[in-house]
């Protein structure tokens, strides 16, 4: 009797077409088999997007509504999570601040990673020079802490939402621009690029169209982490009164009114705005690490 061993080398082709031909739903699935923390802070994301997008329609009160007979009141029935020392309603500033993390910490990360990512495979693929000025100028950069930077350019253009974008934007762009030029420096040296630059396309083309979407998977994980940055610089700022300004709802000026001064008599005040921080970047956190497991083929499998 013949025993016939199964080539695994011949099978793994078939494997791989098995896996390109997966639904959406069963990626999602093995997604959430594999990575169960990472669904976790999925979760808290989409329930995020969610309250920002339709804060509205969710919130009971208007969240720059004062009301003077029900100044600190507990959590009851009507105000579910107790009032603050204006007499507005927690719940609705909570759910209407998550729409001011939102528009911060994302168009900051987005702004400041994209700039990154194009700044830094240009350093790598020019060199010479060009590269050398860049990297002094990172260095320069990343030498202060975000918040420190930020802090400065706070102080510079002053407060206000788009403000805020541009002073936490600045600190990131040396972040992802070091990570990528790292990425595309190998990317350089591939056979395509230098058969990009034979057929004689542009050097924006050859960075745009060859070089950029192969650093993509980092770029993807730094993005992830810099959201959760974004939102917990913007905190702090606004926190310190050099972000974004009354009466506009923001969790850091929910810490800033009631963190100090109503600790003991209305704890309230501070620990709801505290603990949606903790968990939208925790959330956020839990899910960058699972989309850095899921896109890099050495961590895949395990």
């Amino acid at each position: 009797m013949t025993i016939t061993v199964p080539n695994r080398a011949a099978a793994a082709p078939i494997d791989e077409a098995l896996d390109r031909k997966r639904s959406p739903l069963d990626v999602a699935l093995h997604f959430v088999k594999r990575q169960p923390l990472g669904t976790f802070g999925l979760v808290i994301v989409v329930v995020m997007f969610l309250a920002g997008a339709l804060a509205p329609w969710i919130a009971p009160f208007d969240p720059e509504e004062n009301d003077f007979n029900a100044m600190m009141e507990a959590p009851n029935l009507i105000h579910w999570l107790g009032t603050d020392q204006l007499g507005r309603d927690i719940f609705s500033r909570l759910v209407f601040g998550a729409r001011t993390a939102l528009i911060v910490g994302f168009s900051s990360a987005v702004l400041g990673g994209v700039i990154g990512l194009v700044m830094g495979v240009a350093s790598a693929y020019f060199g010479g020079w060009f590269d050398l000025i860049f990297q002094r100028v990172l260095d320069v950069l990343m030498a202060f802490p975000l918040i420190i930077l930020a802090l400065a350019v706070v102080a510079v253009f002053g407060t206000g939402v788009f403000n805020v974008i541009i002073a936490i934007t600045i600190p990131l762009v040396p972040r992802c621009g070091r990570v990528v030029r790292a990425s595309a420096l190998a990317v350089r040296e591939v056979p395509y690029v230098d058969a990009a630059r034979a057929l004689g396309f542009s050097h924006t083309r050859i960075v745009l169209r060859h070089m950029v979407p192969n650093v993509i998977a980092p770029f993807l994980i730094l993005l992830s982490a810099f959201v959760g940055q974004a939102i917990l610089a913007e905190a702090s700022l606004s926190y310190l009164g050099l972000g974004v300004q009354e009466p506009v709802p923001a969790w850091g000026l929910m810490l800033q009114g009631g963190a100090e001064e109503y600790a003991t008599t209305a704890p309230w005040i501070a620990v709801f705005p505290g603990v949606a921080i903790m968990l939208t970047v925790l959330g956020i956190s839990l899910f960058g690490d699972a989309l850095r497991d899921a896109i890099d083929p050495k961590l895949r499998d395990r």
